[in-house]
């Protein structure tokens, strides 16, 4: 029988297919023979204590150009009717994507697999879900006082102070003691002291890069992609302008790993990316993890055929 799976993404049209990992997850799917139903946020919604969706079904090309097309017109279908749905909208992770969420849940009481779990997707804030695994962590602190902040950097010397919902290093800021941005840093991440922020003891390691690491259902692909941060910057997200250095997990990766794995399968976080930096782990990623695609091409691999090997064994139960 035809699986049929879902995905909940942003625009297909604006996607950079040669690091998409969504994309790579669906030409996999494709060439399973999978029926594709495409849609993003703003097509799920409840009618009558069910959840629904304006979906299309989708042919992929992995191409420069020309990398989709339509092959219906949209139509609204109970999400019951789909067998998976990967949940793969990027952050930011606020209300909206919350309230997604429980519409994904309507589906998955009804006997659809949601890819990760709606529920783990609320509890596992891709930096609080750090604070988990104490043994794994820097010195961190989550607040809104400014002061607090102040004893913390007091303390620390040299610190990161980072949003809770943001991604791809947006409002990322390393704070040495004496700073004199200080305070508007701390104004501005903090909204004024209405919003909570985090800040971590700076790890020195970044310079050898911010490691992603992928794991499917708790076992971890033996390459990360380091991402290396340019000259003068202390991020090495890609999308400010990091270099990816694909590297083989080291024998502490692999301990961290064991750390979180456990927990994530008992929380159904089927496709995770984990970063790491020097020894520690700074965030653990459900939302919408990236790389696939570059590590594929460094290490000839199939990292989507792993988490639709691992898919098709959940439905087969």
């Amino acid at each position: 029988m035809t699986i049929r799976l879902g995905i909940v993404m942003d625009p297909i049209a604006a996607i950079n297919t040669r690091k998409d990992s969504s994309f790579a997850m669906l030409l996999e799917a494709q060439k399973r023979g999978y029926e594709i139903h495409y849609m993003e946020m703003s097509n799920l919604f409840i009618q009558d204590n069910t959840a629904w969706a304006s979906t299309r079904q989708v042919q992929l090309e992995d191409a420069p150009d020309n990398w989709y097309r339509f092959l219906s017109a949209a139509q609204n279908i109970e999400l019951s009717e789909l067998d998976v749905i990967l949940m793969r909208k990027d952050p930011p992770f606020d209300m909206e994507y919350i309230y997604a969420t429980y519409i994904l849940e309507l589906a998955e009481q009804k006997g659809s697999l949601i890819v990760n779990q709606p529920r783990s997707l609320r509890d596992a804030n891709e930096k609080l879900f750090t604070l988990q695994f104490p043994q794994c962590t820097v010195p961190t602190l989550v607040s809104r006082n400014k002061k607090q902040f102040k004893q913390f950097l007091l303390q620390h010397k040299d610190i990161i102070i980072k949003p809770l919902g943001g991604m791809g290093g947006h409002s990322i800021f390393r704070v040495m003691e004496n700073d004199p941005n200080l305070n508007v840093i701390l104004e501005t991440v903090t909204s004024h002291g209405n919003e909570y922020i985090m800040a971590q003891r700076f790890i020195p390691e970044i310079t050898q890069g911010d490691k992603r690491i992928l794991i499917i259902n708790g076992t971890p692909v033996d390459y990360a992609l380091a991402r290396i941060p340019p000259e003068g910057e202390t991020r090495g997200n890609l999308a400010a302008g990091g270099s990816g250095l694909g590297i083989p997990l080291t024998e502490r990766d692999y301990w961290l790993c064991e750390q979180v794995a456990p927990r994530l399968k008992q929380m159904g976080l089927l496709f995770v990316g984990m970063d790491v930096i020097g020894d520690y782990i700074t965030e653990i990623n459900v939302t919408s993890p990236t790389c696939i695609r570059e590590l594929d091409k460094l290490y000839d691999l199939n990292i989507s055929a792993l988490l639709m090997d691992e898919i098709e064994q959940k439905l087969a139960h």
